[in-house]
């Protein structure tokens, strides 16, 4: 097998998105054959010892997709944590995966885990432009001057001028409404700093959607596997091969 970015292997390998990977070479923690990596470093993963943490990496597992309809209140990580519950928690599944777009504590809906390094790295990077949608209650009901503020792009309070997101009122509620919001990048709590910027202040956010993955058929809390379809449609949207390795749920038949 020919030398690979090191970066590229480690997410093969089920240990986050590329730049989740390039962040491990960075603290020092990655070794290949018995000297600490760096970034740019390339290296065969049949023929090399490469470590994380002292730990010798498995190149090559089957590919685990979970869908998780995640609850208030529960942190978007696959770590454990003293004070809260995690992704862990709902989903003690055996596989080594991560959450492709986190939610913050206080959101719900749709997270994704897996152990698809590049998959994770083209549906979350912006340049890639994939779509996430997401249902917002807001606390007052929108006017148009706040409504086209968002189809045009908000400039946050540290100066980043979003790119223009899809919004409809989708119903009342009380004093406020639902929104129904397209976004084509995500930054950290991007839709509650937007609100929060025009004096929308957000009552509950949920994700539904992860480019053509909807969030369907899991309750609250619960989790699945994707179906056939599901990942083909996720590697499609992506661009792909439709065909990769045989998936975690496929092995146990």
């Amino acid at each position: 097998m020919p030398e690979e970015r090191l970066q590229k292997i480690l997410a093969r390998a089920g240990l986050g998105s590329r730049r989740k990977c390039e962040e491990l070479i960075a603290q020092g923690r990655v070794t290949v054959n018995g000297q600490v990596a760096h970034l740019g470093m390339k290296a065969d993963p049949l023929r090399d010892d490469i470590r994380l943490d002292g730990q010798r990496i498995r190149t090559i597992e089957p590919l685990v997709y979970i869908m998780v309809n995640k609850p208030r209140w529960v942190l978007s990580t696959m770590e454990p944590d003293r004070k809260h519950r995690t992704l862990r928690d709902l989903v003690p599944v055996a596989e080594r995966v991560f959450p492709v777009g986190r939610l913050d504590l206080e959101s719900e809906g749709l997270v994704l885990l897996t152990n698809d390094g590049v998959l994770a790295q083209r549906l979350m990077h912006p340049r890639y432009g994939h779509e996430k949608e997401y249902r917002v209650l807001v606390a007052k009901v929108p006017d148009e001057k706040q409504l086209k503020a968002f189809r045009y792009g908000i400039v946050l309070p540290d100066g980043y001028r979003t790119r223009p997101v899809q919004v409809e009122v989708l119903r009342r509620q009380g004093k406020g409404a639902w929104l129904r919001m397209i976004l084509t990048e995500g930054r950290k709590r991007q839709i509650r700093e937007m609100c929060r910027a025009v004096g929308l202040p957000v009552v509950r956010l949920l994700r539904t959607r992860i480019g053509p993955l909807r969030l369907r058929d899991v309750e609250v809390g619960g989790w699945r596997y994707l179906t056939p379809d599901e990942i083909r449609a996720l590697r499609k949207a992506a661009g792909l091969p439709l065909n990769g390795r045989q998936t975690a749920k496929e092995q146990k038949g």
